[in-house]
């Protein structure tokens, strides 16, 4: 469960210890700048990551309107208070579609975006992740505890992989994390259907993707957090429900889940289709 839009701006405005901001202050760098950063050293132009932020947004929408998610989405009924007159009038509604993507945004619109991090950087508000509320609940237990129950499960959690990197390129983490746990589970990545990649920014996509030789066919292919939102803490669990529910879909076998985290590390998981 994340509520990022609870959190105040910054966070909790910590003070970091001064010795380690001294002797390595990439450690403290805001992700903002990781991306700039990763920008700057992948060569990811801005024109490439506003095309990739609109791909994700059409694809999003795609899914949105082809019913994609209803099958993992658990409908909560909330109550909204809207003002008539003046007066506030309460009425319950049931939420069951992301409220993210954009059917209005076009590569114009983007384009014309400021850069938020950097005076003259590439990063926008229309090319990264957005702050927004979510959760995501995933069952995980052994083979014993299945055949115990009686139960048939989606899929089998093969193995998963974390790698440290650089916390300055944090974004990059997917490609020292991929090439691990394929190794782990003795795949490789041509046997992989679909991956889901956790898209804070387009520039730190596009270098995962072009640095390890990714189909972009076969990347988010409902789109990503530029669109639907990347409330951080139900990220795995949320890609994981995706990836599997589309690998139903597809009848593909092999998956993966992959993910950067701020402080440099990267993940990544790869999954069995059951149900094929």
């Amino acid at each position: 469960v994340e509520s990022m839009s609870l959190i105040p701006m910054g966070g909790h405005q910590f003070l970091p210890n001064a010795e380690l901001l001294t002797e390595a202050p990439e450690t403290y760098i805001t992700m903002g700048l990781t991306a700039e950063n990763v920008a700057n050293q992948f060569q990811i132009p801005r024109a490439d990551q506003d095309a990739f932020a609109l791909r994700s947004h059409q694809r999003a929408l795609a899914a949105i309107q082809s019913g994609h998610f209803k099958e993992e989405i658990v409908p909560i009924t909330v109550r909204e208070t809207h003002y008539v007159n003046g007066r506030p009038e309460a009425k319950e509604i049931i939420f069951d579609t992301d409220e993210g993507p954009r059917a209005d945004t076009n590569l114009e619109a983007l384009s014309r975006l400021k850069p938020v991090f950097h005076v003259k950087g590439t990063v926008t508000a229309g090319n990264a992740s957005q702050t927004s509320d979510g959760a995501a609940a995933t069952v995980l237990m052994s083979e014993r505890l299945v055949n115990e129950l009686n139960l048939q499960p989606m899929a089998r959690l093969l193995g998963f992989a974390v790698m440290g990197v650089p916390p300055e390129i944090m974004g990059i983490g997917p490609v020292a994390a991929i090439p691990k746990v394929l190794k782990q589970v003795d795949l490789t990545l041509e046997e992989i259907g679909l991956i889901e990649l956790n898209e804070a920014f387009a520039a730190q996509s596009l270098a995962v993707i072009r640095e390890l030789g990714l189909n972009e066919d076969i990347v988010n292919v409902n789109g990503g957090a530029i669109a639907l939102g990347h409330p951080l803490g139900c990220t795995g669990s949320k890609l994981t429900a995706t990836l599997l529910h589309e690998m139903q879909r597809r009848g593909i076998r092999y998956g993966m889940v992959t993910m950067c985290v701020g402080g440099g590390m990267g993940a990544a998981g790869v999954y069995e289709n059951l149900m094929v």
